[in-house]
């Protein structure tokens, strides 16, 4: 086992990380693509904490890498005070030294006082908590039908598929993991390969025709909802965003610190989610609340990123959530998909609910937590005291 402090390991560990991750998930071909991983950790060492991140390798006797994992830091407020705590991200392990995960993670639990993590691999959470880690609960998980492309396939019994003629395998549709976690219902391994989801093969008048009313009914759901707020795109990420931090944070017992220098660090050129679409609303001067939108590389998926309002302003909530779905629909994604914890800054389910949006069981992340302070790790255990959404964490780092 190798340690390494801050965000680079040198070209040649790079060049053999790269060879481990594309060995370690031989079904994602993403990871292919090893500029793109480059970048992240390039990204990651202009970060403010970069020197308090830490990686490590397991190599065999012979110095072959068989297993990798990052722990990267970040500032939280966690009952009115600012702390650091890590995440473990990038973790993978050849299955055949399956016992080296254990001891990367035993190292990241080692040299880490306080661990936040919002994670969805049944495997992986079991290490986690084995070494010390706690479930707080699961982030919602929230998604809404733009195009009936992406509706399922029902199940059709065989006697039934064999009168109409109907194949015994629908073709797979494309784009419908998001690394790292792939988009299925159970996740039984770490390096579980993506799901097939076959889709309803929709004649195209009828797709047509059943697109144009699902954009009629989003017109008419979207009605006055929010009132006559006005949102509009913002350009970056000014002073007004540390004033709106500051005023949830006095609401708010336990979130990632969000002022305008994380925002624009987070989502600004240089970040793996770059460009994203920021919307927000202002009164007087002063912001009231701000959406992160995200367009994936297929074109398909749209992803909120954040959503984050003043506690008590229902109006801004749902003017954001308004001008997200027409957004989206501009930008033609067939589903819109958000992870997020319900808090006083962000929408509730009934919001949701009257926008067309609907809740996925299967597919939620875990919270969990480890605070070296009691008093702190007794507040952060205790799920209602968060908000936090896909982006706040190392979770969102790798949406394309």
């Amino acid at each position: 086992m190798r340690a390494y402090e801050g965000a680079k390991l040198g070209a040649q560990l790079e060049d053999e990380v790269s060879r481990l991750r594309i060995h370690a998930f031989p079904d994602f071909p993403e990871v292919h693509d090893v500029e793109y991983y480059s970048a992240l950790y390039r990204w990651y060492a202009t970060h403010p904490l970069s020197d308090k991140m830490h990686r490590w390798v397991a190599t065999t006797e012979e110095g072959e890498i068989v297993g990798h994992l990052a722990a990267f830091p970040q500032f939280y407020r966690i009952d009115g005070q600012r702390v650091v705590a890590h995440t473990p991200g990038d973790y993978m392990v050849l299955p055949q030294y399956g016992f080296q995960a254990i001891m990367l993670m035993r190292s990241f639990f080692r040299a880490t006082e306080n661990c936040v993590v919002s994670d969805m691999v049944p495997a992986v959470i079991g290490v986690e908590t084995r070494l010390g880690a706690e479930v707080a609960g699961d982030l919602q998980y929230a998604a809404k039908l733009m195009n009936v492309s992406r509706l399922p396939m029902p199940s059709v019994p065989a006697p039934l598929r064999r009168i109409l003629h109907l194949p015994e395998q629908f073709a797979p549709a494309r784009g419908f993991t998001d690394r790292p976690g792939a988009e299925s219902n159970e996740v039984e391994e770490h390096v579980a390969p993506p799901a097939p989801r076959p889709r309803a093969p929709i004649p195209g008048p009828v797709k047509g025709l059943l697109n144009r009313g699902l954009r009629t009914v989003d017109e008419i759901l979207a009605g006055r909802f929010g009132g006559d707020l006005e949102v509009e795109v913002l350009q970056g990420f000014d002073d007004s965003f540390d004033d709106l931090f500051e005023r949830v944070a006095a609401v708010v017992p336990c979130l990632a610190e969000k002022d305008a220098a994380f925002l624009r660090w987070r989502y600004g050129p240089g970040s793996p989610q770059a460009p994203v679409t920021v919307l927000g609303v202002r009164s007087g001067g002063r912001l009231l609340g701000y959406a992160v939108l995200k367009v994936a590389l297929n074109g398909q998926d749209g992803y909120i990123l954040d959503l984050t309002a003043l506690p008590g302003r229902r109006d801004v909530v749902r003017a954001l959530l308004r001008e997200t779905v027409r957004c989206f629909r501009k930008t033609g994604v067939q589903i819109i998909r958000y992870r997020f914890l319900e808090s006083p800054s962000t929408p509730d389910q009934t919001d949701l609910l009257r926008l067309g949006f609907f809740y996925r069981r299967g597919r939620r992340h875990k919270l969990l937590i480890k605070f070296k302070d009691i008093h702190m790790h007794e507040t952060a255990r205790d799920l209602t005291n968060w908000s936090h959404s896909f982006g706040d964490g190392e979770a969102g780092f790798w949406v394309r």
